[in-house]
């Protein structure tokens, strides 16, 4: 606590002086919520899933031998009465405009069939209103939804997040668990925060409590603007939640709005972080920027001369501290944008301006998405696979190159039935390394022939383990 010394003349010719308490006043929460809180709506979804076994519990099948649970759902009495089932989520939003644009997370009502808004009125009383979504970015797991509302709504405004400092007071509200309207307070604990959850990571981290239900909800600041929109927390620790810069949020909710989708710069290079070996042995002043580990052949870099080995230090204005923040500033421009890209080569500084393609959310270039079609040499399991690009390889931790992620998992086939899920990351197959898909391809191929078999070693949110996947027509939708 501050103290400070505070004198008075009292009596004439006495001095009279004593200590006073100068603590930094907390914000009035009260006032920041009665403001703020009209503007904050619960968002629940509906979706259709099909469910097996007529709902029987998994508890029933306790103590039964493996796999027994998987074998009654293709073929015990459950099969013949397997009928959807309606799932439903909860999670926050809160109105940016009077005629019902509301903001809130990708994952909050990604493949819903059905949004709906529920506004909390004067009276305390929800009114639901059916919601449409009008874009989504998976890539910062951002989403814009909207209501027709007979009234003008109320809303609340983007604040500037990089004005924010380390310690200053926030308000976070949001329905955690269902639960309704809750205010928690606390302080952000640190800004530019990277926990892999994609590829532009810049999180706000505070230790105002954000919970289960709190996703897409705004994080205040003590003049009751948006600064942030809380999206993740860290499962095992307590006071330790993420937000999404408001500063980034802005330019992305606008995009959504003109256009209904994100477009982001793309050069075509593979990039790592220097570090100070690096930077020792290339002759640099210090380990900052990103180092050109290659460059594609007819991408944007490669026709504005960039070569492997550069050093980039800057685009535009903006200095680069590492690949985050070079994916951050090329992401951030347009595609047709022509931009100053600053180079260290072989100790010289270079400028060379860059015209920008288009990125798309895996981050290939046009020409792997035309080959799309032949990516898919996993067919017969339901699955289709590609190759990791450079920046999902940094980021499980993986050598460039190696593995193929699970782009999509049919329902109903083989793969899905054995617990290969979207996003997994197929490390080998039958123990040989597949990192083409000609090579799974050759796998599968050799394996139906002989084995009827295959398992696939997996990666999976920093876990690897093992499934086995049956091939032949025993399998997936042609069991009967």
């Amino acid at each position: 606590m501050l103290k400070k010394m505070q004198c008075m003349a009292a009596a004439g010719l006495i001095l009279i002086c004593v200590v006073a308490s100068a603590a930094a006043e907390a914000p009035d929460f009260a006032s920041l919520t009665k403001k703020a809180s009209p503007a904050v709506v619960n968002i629940s979804t509906e979706k259709k899933i099909e469910t097996g076994m007529s709902g029987l519990p998994s508890e029933m099948f306790r103590g039964m031998p493996p796999g027994f649970e998987q074998f009654f759902e293709h073929f015990g009495p459950g099969r013949q009465g397997m009928r959807p089932r309606t799932q439903r989520s909860l999670g926050t939003g809160f109105i940016i405009s009077t005629d019902g644009y509301i903001v809130t997370n990708n994952h909050v009502v990604a493949d819903a069939d059905k949004v709906y808004v529920n506004l909390q009125g004067a009276t305390g009383k929800d009114r639901s209103l059916v919601a449409q979504v009008v874009g989504t970015d998976e890539e910062t797991d951002l989403a814009l939804v909207k209501v027709q509302a007979p009234n003008e709504l109320p809303f609340i405004s983007f604040g500037d997040s990089d004005a924010l400092e380390v310690g200053e007071w926030v308000l976070a509200i949001g329905n955690p668990f269902g639960l309704g309207h809750t205010v928690t307070a606390g302080i952000l604990s640190a800004k530019g925060r990277n926990i892999q959850a994609g590829p532009f990571d810049n999180f706000l981290q505070t230790d105002a409590s954000i919970n289960p239900g709190n996703s897409g909800g705004p994080l205040i600041n003590k003049d009751g603007k948006v600064i942030g929109i809380n999206t993740a927390i860290v499962a095992s620790g307590q006071g330790i939640g993420f937000a999404i810069p408001s500063n980034m949020a802005a330019k992305i909710i606008d995009q959504l709005k003109a256009n209904k989708k994100v477009s982001r710069g793309w050069i075509g290079v593979n990039i790592q972080d220097v570090d100070a070996k690096t930077a020792m042995a290339l002759g640099l002043k210090n380990d900052k920027g990103a180092l050109v580990g290659g460059v594609m052949p007819g991408q944007p870099a490669d026709k504005a001369g960039i070569r492997a080995g550069d050093v980039i230090v800057k685009v535009g204005n903006t200095e680069i501290e590492d690949t985050a923040g070079l994916l951050r500033s090329i992401a951030a421009m347009s595609p047709g944008v022509t931009a100053v890209i600053t180079v260290i080569r072989e100790g010289e500084t270079l400028e060379l301006p860059v015209t920008l393609a288009a990125r798309n959310v895996r981050g290939n270039t046009p020409q792997d998405d035309a080959q799309e079609g032949q990516k898919r040499p996993a067919a017969l399991l339901g699955i289709s696979v590609r190759p990791l690009t450079a920046e999902e390889s940094r980021t499980r931790n993986l050598a460039p190159g190696s593995g193929l992620i699970v782009v999509s998992s049919e329902p109903g086939k083989s793969a899905a039935e054995n617990d290969i899920r979207q996003g997994d990351v197929i490390l080998t197959a039958n123990l040989q390394p597949v990192n083409r898909t000609e090579d799974l391809a050759n796998i599968i191929d050799k394996a139906g022939k002989e084995r009827g078999a295959l398992t696939f070693q997996i990666q999976r949110q920093g876990q690897t383990f093992f499934r086995t996947v049956p091939l032949g027509e025993q399998t997936g939708n042609n069991s009967k």
